[in-house]
Order: structure tokens, then sequence, then C-alpha cells
């Protein structure tokens, strides 16, 4: 039951890309579907912007001290019992899991990021543990791939920070490293006023430049990869990559139109995918 519901929650919710698409294997899709429960679920705790911040971090604490439980067995709803099953079955590693948590209690407290390397440490947090999982569910446990894996999580992360700019400004919070934003003249201001200046434009064209890069070294990964999981991978990675065309598209105006894929892009980056591997 677990399972049943976190898949009809896993459907409601597309992100970029389908959360359970037809090309994961069947055989894994509850398993992809219950990791994606816990994942939305805390993240919707953290990112309650109208609750006390104590209250949040209590919330995800309590999250933290279930998922400890759950983990030796002992489980309070057959969400958790399905998660545990996920677990013991396909042998994945609990610390991916926390350092989720440890991301989503992140945000809470924290909202601005001095430099680059401050950004990759909450990516590894954040994003690298869901691509760790995904592998270790189709049983690749290759540190080569961990590490390919880590670059498109990170790319996808970023890219996603650019896509909602305005939105986690609404939310209080930046994702343009300090250091860079000083490097191009920009303030918060400009953030407030939404204004589109061509500093701020160069900052944008940086950053995307920048995430192009992560995309392009990580993409090696594929080559670890076979069946349908490979296409998948393929079709998330194009779907990035094509969220950062929009962004070139646009000027590099994050603000006045934010980038989303429509059923045409979804479809024609699947096909590109399926021809292209």
């Amino acid at each position: 039951m677990g399972y049943e519901e976190a898949f009809k929650i896993a459907k409601r919710h597309y992100e970029n890309f389908p959360v359970v698409s037809m090309l994961i294997p069947a055989h894994l899709r509850k398993h992809v579907a219950i990791v994606y429960w816990f994942a939305r679920t805390a993240d919707d705790s953290a990112d309650e912007g109208e609750v006390a911040v104590s209250d949040r971090l209590d919330s995800l604490q309590n999250f933290e001290t279930c998922l400890k439980s759950l983990i030796d067995g002992k489980c309070n709803d057959h969400f958790e019992s399905a998660l545990h099953n996920t677990i013991v079955t396909k042998k994945l590693s609990p610390e991916y899991l926390f350092k989720l948590l440890k991301a989503f209690k992140q945000d809470v407290i924290k909202n601005r990021y001095t430099n680059f390397d401050e950004l990759l440490d909450y990516c590894s947090n954040s994003a690298n543990p869901v691509g760790r999982i995904i592998l270790e569910l189709i049983n690749v446990k290759d540190e080569r791939a961990f590490q390919l894996s880590d670059k498109i999580c990170t790319a996808l992360q970023l890219t996603n920070f650019l896509q909602d700019t305005p939105i986690d400004f609404n939310k209080g919070r930046i994702y343009f490293p300090q250091d860079d934003m000083k490097k191009f003249d920009v303030t918060e201001k400009m953030f407030e006023l939404k204004e589109n200046r061509l500093n701020l434009n160069k900052l944008v064209e940086f950053s995307v430049n920048r995430i192009q890069t992560y995309f392009d070294e990580g993409k090696a990964l594929l080559g670890f990869l076979s069946g349908k999981i490979r296409y998948e991978i393929d079709w998330t990675i194009s779907g990035g990559e094509e969220i950062l065309k929009k962004i070139r598209g646009s000027g590099f105006d994050v603000f006045l139109n934010r980038p989303v894929l429509s059923k045409y892009d979804y479809f024609k980056l699947l096909l590109k995918s399926i021809f292209r591997i």
C-alpha cells in the first residue's frame, strides 16, 4: 500500500521530468517512488515558509528520528514500511537519505552562499545522493560512476536554481554565490526590482556556462548504464540542458519568463535520447 500511494504522489509531481517514467524499469518504479516520497515529504517540511524556523527544524528532526527507527525495522506507517523494504532488499546506503535531510535543514537556516564551493557542498547533500541511490538501485556501485553521477546531479540542481531564481528570492533565498555577484557588480536590489540589467545578464551567462561544463563532464556516466535506464538518464540530462538553452534564448533573463519544458519538449528530447544512444 505504501508503494502504491508513493507512486501516486510521484506521478503528481513532474519536476523537470516525470519521476517514474516509462523508462524506469518496471521492477524499480516502486522503489524510485518511495525514495521520492521520502525526499518530497521532507523537503515540504523544510519549505513551509509560513511555519516558524524552529518548528520546521523540529519536523525535520522528527523525520530523521523516524528514519533511524525504520532502518532498524521499527516503522510507524505503510510508507515507512515500504522504505524499509527498499533499503533492505536493494541494499541502499542509508547515509544518502541522511544527507538529504541535512540539506533540507540547511535550507531552513541558510539563504546565502559566500562562494561556489559552499554551493557545491550544499549540492553534495541536496542532489548528489539521489543519483547515487539510483545507481545503487540498478546495482552500479563503481566509484567513477558515482563521481560522474555527482557531476550530473549538481548540474541539474544548479539549473533548477537558475530556473527558480525569482521563486527562491521570494522565499528569501539567493543561490548565486556572493563573490560571483560581486564580480559582476550584481546587488540584491536588482533581484527585488526584477530588473534584467547587463551585469545581471552576465552573471546568469557565467552561471549557465559553468553548469554546462558539469553536464559535459558528467555525460560519461552513460557508459556505465544500459537498457531503459540509460535512456532515462540521457533524457534527464537533455532536459537540464534544454532549460539552459531556453535561458540562453531569453537573453539570460531568469525573471520575466521562467524557462519550463512543454509536452512537446519532453517528447522531442525523448526521441533524441532514443535515437542518439
